[in-house]
């Protein structure tokens, strides 16, 4: 009688390694795998243009002045993996930069009042924007787009259209200032740290149960309800990250922008596209939230290129159009190619347990899709 031998420890190991390397190519061909082979082609291009862009000190400065978008982006992913939208990011920054040059003035005691204040004020407008999409059952787009007039109309009639104020120095550092005497980089810009936590929060966060039921709340709200998630507190805490990412997102803007009544217009936008481009599905369900940051990086990286080449600023709007919509049909065709190949397997399945018995067995008359 023979004996099966154990597989080699060796073999096994070189096994996993072979098939974490195909599911790692895998990724990469996926709308949000291919949004960082876009980033690196995009970064040599620009450094073969302007190869000073490649030195530690230029990089580094690069990502702390593309942090308050990336920032924005990874809070517009939370919302969009929901299966909705946030058109008010922009007015929330604008009128954070606002509350910030008006209330805190030249008095460093005010800094830290102010800075929960605004993150009060933020966390309560995407609360609001959350509570009546999902409670009174207007549409997001329409709920977003009335806080963004709301909003852009007080900021109007506070400043009438000018800039005013100055926030004391203290609160400015945060956008402009950084860690000093870094090896190799010099300074780091605070930006760059309060980015990096905010992705590794907002990684984290999606991992929890709260992430999977938001991806399940996007993907299919009914199924998600069925399994006892209160699908109108998820997508409703989903806007109040929105809302928070863009607080966070003018208080770095403060710091080199200034205080103006246009810092922060058309960056829901922006946001928008950082986020499909990142190959988020705009309805929902599909989607990595470091892909969004990622496609903010993009975003910008093709700007800078295309400012190297000469091409006028003018053409910016055009360039976020152009990418919106190919963006989303490739992202929408390659999750349809995918759950249709999904799919057919499962169906051939079902057909033969049909075939074999047409009576199911005790237990399985509920609960046949595996919730």
């Amino acid at each position: 009688m023979s004996r099966t031998m154990p597989p080699d420890g060796a073999a096994v190991l070189q096994q996993n390694r072979a098939g974490a390397g195909e599911r790692f190519l895998r990724a990469l061909l996926t709308p949000g795998g291919g949004v960082f082979l876009l980033l690196v082609a995009l970064l040599a291009a620009i450094i073969v243009v302007n190869p000073s862009f490649g030195e530690p000190e230029s990089f580094i400065r690069f990502i702390g002045r593309t942090a308050p978008i990336a920032i924005a982006a990874i809070g517009q992913y939370f919302v969009i993996v929901a299966g909705e939208f946030d058109l008010s990011m922009g007015s929330v920054v604008t009128m954070q930069v606002i509350v910030a040059g008006n209330l805190i003035g030249d008095d460093d005691a005010k800094v830290v009042p102010v800075l929960l204040l605004m993150l009060v004020l933020g966390a309560l407008i995407g609360l609001i924007n959350g509570l009546v999409t999902t409670l009174l059952k207007v549409p997001s787009f329409i709920v977003t787009l009335g806080m963004m007039l709301a909003l852009f109309g007080l900021v109007m009639y506070w400043t009438g259209g000018a800039a005013q104020g100055n926030p004391a120095d203290t609160f400015r550092q945060i956008g402009r200032g950084g860690i000093q005497d870094v090896p190799v980089f010099g300074v780091i810009p605070y930006p760059v740290v309060i980015l990096a936590v905010a992705a590794a929060l907002g990684f984290w966060l999606m991992r929890r149960p709260y992430g999977r039921t938001l991806i399940a709340a996007g993907d299919n709200s009914a199924a998600a309800a069925l399994t006892g998630a209160r699908v109108w507190w998820v997508r409703t805490r989903a806007f109040m990250l929105s809302s928070l990412a863009a607080t966070v997102s003018g208080i770095l803007l403060v710091g080199y922008a200034g205080v103006h009544p246009s810092v922060g217009r058309g960056y829901e936008f922006t946001a928008i596209t950082a986020v499909v481009l990142g190959g988020v599905v705009l309805g929902g369900g599909r989607g990595w939230l470091l892909s969004a940051a990622a496609g903010a990086f993009a975003l910008e990286s093709l700007f800078t290129l295309l400012n190297f080449l000469g091409v006028q600023s003018t053409w910016r709007d055009t360039v976020q159009g152009v990418i919106i919509i190919v963006a989303v049909a490739a992202a929408a065709r390659s999750w349809q190619r995918r759950r249709r190949g999904s799919a057919l397997p499962a169906r051939a399945g079902q057909h033969r347990i049909t075939a074999t018995s047409a009576t199911p067995a005790k237990g399985t008359e509920q609960g046949g899709n595996g919730y």
